[in-house]
């Protein structure tokens, strides 16, 4: 069992950085793969990016490619995402997810309930 809650939402103009971070508690948190997923309103929930159980392999969809990055710090229990240049197209609720790392959210066991982020023009 692993328990994920997400922070570091907020609102935010284009153009700026949040960082998002995801705290873990329960057994084996390092044992995992690590995902974050996020739903704009009236929308599907799509994937953002993933990361390995080791940290040294990480997958972004292609319309967050170099300007977010995933990492964790297994020793805090700790999954983050650094956004960049943030545009009003990223806001949505922002949720982190453990399981395999891939894109597909059925390949996920736990979630977060999700943080907020609102990006202006």
């Amino acid at each position: 069992q692993v328990q994920l809650v997400e922070s570091g939402g907020g609102l935010v103009q284009a153009g700026d950085s949040l960082r998002l971070s995801c705290a873990a508690s329960g057994r084996s948190f390092s044992s995992y793969a690590m995902g974050w997923f996020r739903q704009a309103p009236g929308k599907e929930r799509e994937f953002v990016a993933a990361i390995s159980w080791s940290g040294h392999s990480t997958y972004y969809v292609d319309s967050v490619k170099g300007r977010f990055t995933i990492s964790r710090d297994n020793a805090k229990n700790t999954l983050y995402l650094q956004m960049n240049s943030l545009k009003p197209e990223d806001t949505a609720v922002y949720y982190c997810a453990a399981g395999m790392g891939t894109p597909k959210e059925e390949e996920y066991d736990y979630w977060g309930r999700g943080t907020q982020v609102t990006v202006s023009s």
